[in-house]
């Protein structure tokens, strides 16, 4: 590692003010992706600030029908929580999905998000969910937030404090799991709002995506078949050591195929419009 100086901010405020002053500091909560990035020397921050303890960046809470979650909130946290699998079963289970007991208890949703790895989990439920991430500075849809391989919508000072979800009325995630890291390969989460079907692929592109197609056919026709024949082009997808580009679009057909079939377990099909 480079030399670099660790700070412990009081308060979330402090955290911003330092950030602001400090253009080559960097936010530190989980550390999952940052400390193995400073390891290899990849990265050379002139401070790391831990926003972790930060009483504003914890909480769960459910009111009119959204559930907030705090950015500090760890993913073992959220597997655990008896009020988000009550609320969205599909977010709990994401959660427990996540690389193994370590990293779920050190690694946080606002990182995971922040960081928005081309094949972590949580960008999934984010874009499907229809989520909103909330900022010291603003409200950003979902929609807008992820942007390219390890790229989002925020500015350099700015900090996730929490992330709001709308209640879908049904939701479940698939993920085809790498054996070793616990990344997904291609995972896929489906969501029933009232206003239609969401799908979003993560693990397939540079970045997390809507497959629109999906989503209209799933309009029409909310059981499985809706699917057959319906592909995506591989030349939009990675081919790298983990999978290539064919069979990915092979796995994000099966894994969104799965998904909708565990929205009602026994159940043939149901119509989403």
């Amino acid at each position: 590692m480079y030399e670099t100086r660790y700070i412990r901010p009081a308060t979330l405020a402090d955290a911003v003010a330092f950030l602001g002053e400090h253009a080559d500091a960097r936010p530190l909560s989980g550390g999952m992706t940052l400390i193995p990035t400073l390891k290899q020397r990849l990265a050379a921050p002139s401070h790391l600030v831990d926003l972790s303890h930060l009483s504003e960046l914890r909480g769960i809470a459910l009111k009119d029908g959204v559930l907030r979650i705090g950015a500090a909130t760890t993913h073992a946290e959220i597997a655990a929580s008896a009020e988000i699998a009550g609320a969205i079963p599909a977010l709990a289970g994401l959660a427990a999905l996540i690389a193994d007991p370590q990293v779920r208890n050190r690694g946080t949703l606002g990182g995971s998000v922040a960081n928005n790895d081309p094949a972590a989990d949580y960008p999934a439920a984010v874009l499907a969910l229809d989520a909103t991430i909330i900022t010291h500075a603003r409200r950003i849809d979902a929609d807008a937030f992820f942007v390219d391989t390890f790229e989002t919508a925020l500015a350099a000072d700015e900090l996730i404090i929490a992330i709001e979800f709308r209640l879908p009325r049904r939701a479940s995630y698939m993920k085809y799991r790498h054996p070793a890291s616990g990344y997904a390969v291609v995972g896929v989460f489906v969501a029933e709002h009232a206003g239609g079907v969401r799908v979003a692929v993560t693990g397939a592109g540079a970045s997390v995506f809507r497959w629109h197609e999906a989503e209209a056919a799933l309009h029409e026709n909310g059981n499985a078949s809706a699917l057959n024949g319906l592909s995506i082009d591989p030349s939009r997808l990675p081919d790298d050591a983990n999978a290539s580009d064919r069979y990915r679009a092979h796995l994000v057909q099966t894994f969104t195929r799965r998904a909708v079939q565990a929205l009602t377990p026994g159940v043939a099909g149901h119509n989403f419009a």
